[in-house]
């Protein structure tokens, strides 16, 4: 086990990518924190880790809140003493042309996406310094951090923001012993791809196969990704085997 007695906390991890990362940690001798805005998802998750050694907690919590996320890790630290691993994964989208945009939709998608990660990764970074025991910050981006693409203005400004985010801080945590990377994932085929692929496609006026084909085509693999290939990435940076790797945007199915 390569994580064994570690305590991790996973935002977004009512489902999707986030439940898997939580599953993968907890495979490997993690304690972990699953937390998500909807308290029942967060639950789910957590009773599917009841096979796993160790010990899991699920908590309600909305990432846009700096006092919901310092209450997070204040929480994390008194359940399980210690806090080593954050997974700032928490993560959402909304879909439309720039010129069509509204402002409470851009807002949406940065105070999730970017501010969200940003209250994560201030608090768990303070934790870890106290502690003194260095730790591993890994922060959720997106094929989608580093270009552009129709229909996602909001959400690619808020994914570039976690890249820039990742590597600073990356460079301030370093004399701490505390990794901090990012995670670039293509089209997983998790529910919110699916809500994706017919928004698009109404938007272009095609048929949701039509869009689906598409990104097979730009997947070198051939594939969509499932939530677990992510995860096993997220394993590799929270584990020892990643102590030299800090401020990476790692690519997960794509290749830009």
């Amino acid at each position: 086990m390569r994580i064994k007695d570690k305590v991790a906390i996973v935002t977004g991890a009512g489902g999707g990518i986030g439940g898997a990362i939580s599953r993968a940690l907890a495979a490997e001798g993690a304690s972990v924190v699953v937390a998500d805005l909807n308290e029942q998802a967060a639950r789910e998750t957590c009773k599917s880790l009841a096979a796993f050694n160790g010990r899991f907690l699920s908590m309600k919590v909305d990432v846009r809140s700096e006092d919901d996320v310092k209450r997070l890790v204040d929480e994390t630290v008194k359940q399980f003493g210690h806090l080593d691993i954050l997974c700032a994964n928490a993560g959402v989208s909304t879909i439309k042309l720039t010129v069509d945009a509204t402002e409470e939709e851009w807002n949406f998608n940065m105070d999730v996406n970017a501010k969200g990660i940003f209250f994560c990764d201030k608090h768990a970074a303070r934790q870890m310094i106290k502690q003194g025991k260095g730790g591993k910050i890994i922060n959720t981006s997106s094929q989608l951090g580093k270009h552009g693409a129709p229909y996602f203005a909001h959400y690619t400004a808020s994914k570039h923001a976690v890249i820039g985010l990742t590597v600073t801080l990356a460079q301030e945590l370093g004399p701490y012993k505390i990794n901090v990377n990012a995670i670039c994932p293509g089209d997983i085929e998790t529910p919110l791809l699916l809500r994706e692929i017919p928004e698009i496609a109404k938007l272009r006026g095609t048929e949701n196969s039509t869009i689906r084909e598409e990104l097979l085509k730009a997947t070198p693999l051939g594939r969509l990704g499932k939530p677990e290939d992510v995860a096993r990435v997220v394993v590799f940076l929270a584990s020892e085997e990643s102590d030299y790797v800090t401020g990476q945007a790692i690519n997960i199915g794509t290749i830009s």
